[in-house]
C-alpha cells in the first residue's frame, strides 16, 4: 500500500458511507493481570447506537493514521507450515470467507488469544475486530470529481483490528442537583481510550484496487518503534525495516564510500538528487505508482551527480556488503530525504541550534576563522535579533 491507498480507505470511515460498509464488530476485554479473555461481545455494527458508531469510526481511522514505514508498516506473512491452522494469515483469510458470524468470531478469538499469550499489558485492554467491504471507484477520466454509474467499482472484504487501553476515571468533585450538595464522583467503570489506539492491523493490504492477501498493514504504537515480537508471534510476519533504520543504513553506506566528512554542497546535492526521484514518481500519474528505491546502481549515480569523485558501482557494492551484508539490498528513497516542506535539518552546537530546509543547506558552511571553527550562513536579507538589525562586519584574516 502507498500513502494514497491508505488515505483513501481512511477517509471512508465515516457515518453513512456508501464506499465502506462495516458488517460485524467483535470486542474482547483483557484484564491486566491475566492472559485470559475476561469478557467478549459481538454484534452487527449497524445495531450499535450512532454515538458508539461514530466513536468507533474515529478510532478505526486513527489506527491507520501516521506515516508509512514510520507508524504504519506493510508486513509480509511468513510461509505457512503444512497443516498449520493457527497462522494469522489463514485465520484472517478464513474469517473473510465465513458466512456464519460465530465462526468468524472464533477465528478472531484465536488471534486475540495469540495477542495475550506470553504478554503482560500495562493496563486493561480492549481489542476490537471488524469486518466489512471496501468499495473503491475508478473514474473513467482522471479529472472527474463526481462518481458516475458507469465508473468501475472494486469491492474488497477486509478485517481491521484496533487495540486500546483503558483507564479509571479521575476522582472529581461534582454538584448533585437533586440533593443540592457537593460530593465526590463515584464513577468506577473503566474508560476505553478509543481516541488513542496503541496498535492494530488491516487485512488484506490494498494496491492499485487489488487485494494482496500475502501482506498485512500493521500499525505501531509509536513512531519508528514497531513491536517486533507482535509482528513475528501474533501476525506471523517477516522482519521489517523502519524508515529510521533505512536512513541509518544509507548514511553508513555513504560514509564507507566517501568517508564521514562531507561539505554542505555535496550533501545538498545528494538530497536534491534523491528528492528529484520522488518528484518524478509523484508527477508521473500515468504509470503504476511504484516506490522509488536506491540500490547499488542508484546510490553510485546520485553520489556522482552530487559531485563525489572516484565513485564506482563496485565500490558501492562493497559498501553494501560491509554494512548490510547484501549487495542487492534496496532502500526507499522517501526514507532518506528530510522533508522539503519544513526546516527538517537540525544543526546542533553548544552555542546554537539551527533548523533549515534541505534546499537551503548549500548556503551553510563550516569555515575556519583565526584558527576557530565557525558556521557561515549566507543570507539575502537583514538579520534581526530581538527587534534589532544586526550590524554587518567585514572579517578578513
Amino acid at each position: 500500500m502507498n500513502k494514497k491507498d491508505i488515505a483513501d480507505i481512511r477517509k471512508r470511515f465515516k457515518m453513512d458511507s456508501d464506499l465502506l460498509k462495516i458488517a460485524d464488530i467483535y470486542n474482547v476485554y483483557i484484564k491486566q493481570e491475566s492472559n485470559e479473555i475476561y469478557h467478549e461481545a459481538s454484534s452487527s455494527f449497524s445495531l450499535l447506537d450512532r454515538e458508539q458508531q461514530e466513536m468507533f469510526l474515529d478510532n478505526f481511522k486513527k489506527v491507520l493514521g501516521g506515516k508509512l514505514d514510520v507508524k504504519l508498516f506493510e508486513v509480509k506473512f511468513q510461509r505457512q507450515e503444512e497443516g498449520q491452522t493457527d497462522h494469522t494469515q489463514h485465520l484472517l483469510y478464513e474469517g473473510l470467507r465465513r458466512d456464519d458470524v460465530s465462526e468468524w468470531k472464533a477465528d478472531m478469538q484465536q488471534i486475540a488469544l495469540k495477542m495475550i499469550q506470553d504478554t503482560q499489558y500495562e493496563k486493561d485492554m480492549v481489542i476490537t475486530f471488524i469486518r466489512g467491504n471496501y468499495n473503491k471507484t475508478t473514474k473513467r477520466q482522471p479529472d472527474e470529481t463526481e462518481i458516475d454509474m458507469r465508473d468501475e467499482v472494486f469491492t474488497t472484504p477486509f478485517i481491521l483490528c484496533s487495540m486500546n487501553q483503558t483507564e479509571l476515571p479521575k476522582r472529581s468533585l461534582v454538584f448533585d442537583f437533586v440533593e443540592k450538595e457537593f460530593k465526590s464522583s463515584l464513577l468506577v467503570d473503566p474508560v476505553i481510550k478509543l481516541a488513542t489506539p496503541i496498535g492494530g492491523f488491516l487485512f488484506p493490504s490494498f494496491t492499485d484496487n487489488a487485494a494482496d492477501i500475502h501482506h498485512i498493514m500493521y500499525a505501531a504504537s509509536k513512531a519508528n518503534k514497531p513491536d517486533f515480537q507482535f509482528i513475528e508471534k501474533v501476525l506471523n510476519g517477516d522482519e521489517i525495516m523502519t524508515a529510521e533504520e533505512d536512513k541509518a543504513v544509507f548514511e553508513e553506506i555513504v560514509k564507507v564510500v566517501i568517508g564521514d566528512e562531507v561539505n554542505s554542497r555535496t550533501l545538498a546535492g545528494l538530497y536534491d538528487e534523491i528528492n528529484h526521484m520522488l518528484k518524478v514518481e509523484e508527477d508521473d500519474k500515468d504509470e503504476d505508482s511504484s516506490v522509488p528505491t536506491l540500490d547499488t546502481v542508484e546510490v553510485a549515480r546520485v553520489l556522482k551527480a552530487s559531485g563525489v569523485k572516484d565513485v564506482s558501482i563496485e565500490k558501492v557494492e562493497r559498501a553494501f556488503q560491509q554494512v548490510v551484508e547484501d549487495k542487492n539490498y534496496e532502500m526507499k528513497a522517501s526514507h532518506i530525504v528530510p522533508s522539503y516542506a519544513s526546516k527538517s535539518i537540525k544543526i546542533s552546537t553548544k552555542v546554537a541550534n539551527i533548523a533549515i530546509s534541505p534546499q537551503d543547506l548549500r548556503y551553510v558552511k563550516q569555515v575556519n576563522y583565526n584558527g576557530k571553527r565557525c558556521i557561515l550562513i549566507e543570507v539575502e536579507e537583514d538579520t534581526m535579533i530581538e527587534g534589532f538589525k544586526l550590524l554587518s562586519e567585514d572579517l578578513l584574516e
